[in-house]
């Protein structure tokens, strides 16, 4: 580790913390329907598409509307890939995608995922990329923030029925930020080198003379908002790594900006729709020390080198730079893997399975405690908000008294609620690993046998139930059996914790604010911090510490030992 590595650390996040700022201002605009000048816009929109923003949904009308939106898109989006071969914007002239890769990579663009089992300049279209994914990416993103918006709301106000209406908050976070935010981000990589185009691609000479076809397509404005919206899905197969997408340390520094502003804004906007910006900041904390924690630990990791490498001769002096990037460096893909895996956005700018298994590790556990540090855009906070409400529960049981957060009683309905949610993740994970690790129609796409082939497995469903979307690498994902299980790995990460969240929500929006007593835990110091802090790891290490033992850690122990699998 350098000094110079984490002066580049320190600058990225400091420029999202800033950003995040105004950010935060404007998204606490946009759920309190203050639009200032776009006002008389934004109602003419919405009067056209025959949304009455006035009219507010309860819970479970909030609820169906959000599911039958994404099943529209789901069935769009499956149509579009099945009948690409049909359908224009197709010089390279691919055929339809086969069904089972077509369910698996639709339900993946419309839960936020992204998992790609294919490689995207080698099936996909023009269209299939920009009205297929790319529209995608938009929607999925702007549902994840209008749920977060109905669950700030639920703190924010007392005694009432409504969460707010899922329309207007889909379509003004989608016209208002979404949108003019992916614009601006891509006439900056366009600026950066990134293509843009129609064209299928262009023939370059190779050095033994012959001609190699280099593929194109409108690249710069998916990039953005894959990384704006934390959807990750890359055009190019090797996502971010691929020079396309990564011309440079300052565009894979933007992107690391993209993919965690909107989750560290709405920590910001939370505190200022419930009245106390220092609730939003506690909140902000947890997901920074995080960041950068990780951030540490993986560029410790790379940085110590592979022992059986330097065994073999192998200078130790860059540390461990199998499977990255020269441009980028040991710190910027040490902090490009923390903050996409930790806000599950997926996208990578280094290869996961080449790091070393300690490396390897924090990926993986970062997912798997919740996708909440910081989060996707809006699933983050809501996701970091069910811990604050377990994390209060379990001091109220220190002290002996009703637990309170932000002036609502938790009551046995919302823990028992909070529960369920934290549970949908470690069951979809392990359950559907174990599965595929015990039978041959799964084992058969490993590509390593012993603990990392373990570890291969167990990164896929976890990636895929967590919302993420990234991939450890080795496995032979594009097999019916996986492309239906990580497809159901995904509806359950997304939509099972969505239901008893929002249903959390409806019933503390029930509930009257009551203002702080003499006994109510404050939620905004230190303490509260810490406390947050350590059911969020406790929570994570109960769950998968056993499976974790048997894949990066037992690797590890094995690497130092000199063995190899």
């Amino acid at each position: 580790m350098t000094l110079i590595g984490w002066a580049q650390i320190v600058l990225v996040l400091g420029c999202a913390l800033l950003l995040a700022v105004p950010i935060g201002r404007w998204l606490a605009c946009l759920a309190n329907g203050r639009l200032g000048a776009l006002a008389g816009m934004d109602a003419a929109i919405l009067r056209v598409a025959g949304v009455d923003a006035s009219r507010g949904q309860g819970w479970q009308g909030y609820l169906l509307a959000m599911l039958a939106f994404n099943a529209a898109g789901f069935l769009l989006l499956y149509a579009i890939l099945r009948l690409q071969g049909l359908l224009p914007l197709n010089p390279q002239g691919f055929d339809g995608i086969p069904p089972f890769l077509a369910f698996n990579t639709a339900i993946s663009f419309v839960t936020n995922t992204n998992w790609q089992a294919y490689s995207g300049e080698a099936v996909m279209s023009h269209l299939s990329q920009m009205t297929g994914l790319a529209v995608q990416n938009f929607l999925s993103a702007g549902t994840g923030i209008a749920l977060a918006f109905a669950v700030m709301r639920a703190f924010a106000a007392g005694a009432v029925t409504q969460l707010g209406n899922f329309w207007a908050d889909l379509s003004r976070v989608t016209l208002w930020l979404l949108m003019p935010g992916a614009v601006l981000a891509s006439f900056a990589f366009i600026a950066m080198g990134v293509p843009q185009t129609l064209e299928a691609g262009v023939a370059a000479a190779t050095i033994g003379g012959g001609e190699q076809a280099i593929p194109l397509g409108p690249v710069a404005f998916q990039l953005a908002i894959k990384h704006l919206g934390t959807n990750g899905g890359g055009f190019f197969g090797v996502n971010s790594l691929h020079p396309f997408e990564g011309p440079s340390a300052l565009a894979t520094s933007l992107q690391i900006v993209l993919q965690v502003v909107i989750p560290f804004a709405l920590c910001l906007a939370f505190g200022r729709i419930i009245g106390d910006a220092r609730q939003g900041r506690a909140l902000l904390a947890v997901m920074v020390g995080f960041v950068l924690a990780a951030t540490l630990a993986i560029y410790a990791a790379e940085a110590a080198g592979n022992p059986l490498h330097i065994a073999a001769g192998v200078s130790p002096v860059q540390g461990n730079m199998e499977g990255k990037d020269l441009r980028f460096g040991l710190a910027l893909a040490a902090l490009f893997t923390a903050t996409t895996t930790g806000a599950s956005c997926g996208a990578v700018n280094a290869m996961i399975d080449s790091f070393t298994p300690l490396g390897g590790l924090v990926p993986l556990f970062l997912i798997q405690l919740g996708e909440v540090l910081p989060g996707g855009v809006g699933s983050g906070l809501y996701g970091m908000l069910i811990f604050a409400l377990l994390a209060v529960f379990i001091a109220g049981l220190m002290v002996g008294r009703t637990p309170e957060y932000l002036g609502k009683k938790v009551q046995a309905r919302e823990v028992k609620l909070a529960m369920l949610a934290v549970l949908v993740l470690p069951a979809a994970i392990l359950g559907l690993a174990g599965l595929s690790l015990v039978l041959e129609v799964g084992t058969a796409s490993l590509q390593d046998a012993g603990p990392h082939g373990l570890t291969e497995m167990l990164y896929a469903y976890t990636s895929a139930a967590g919302n993420n979307g990234s991939a450890f690498g080795g496995l032979t994902a594009d097999t019916p059996w996986l492309n239906t299980t990580l497809g159901l790995a995904m509806l359950l990460g997304r939509f099972a914790f969505v239901i008893p969240v929002l249903a959390i929500a409806g019933s503390l929006a029930a509930k009257p604010r009551a203002p702080d007593g003499p006994g109510t835990l404050p939620t905004h110091g230190p303490l509260f911090i810490g406390l947050l802090a350590g059911v969020i790891l406790i929570l994570g290490g109960l769950q998968y510490l056993p499976a974790i033992a048997l894949g990066p850690i037992a690797e590890h122990v094995a690497m130092l030992a000199g063995q190899t699998f």
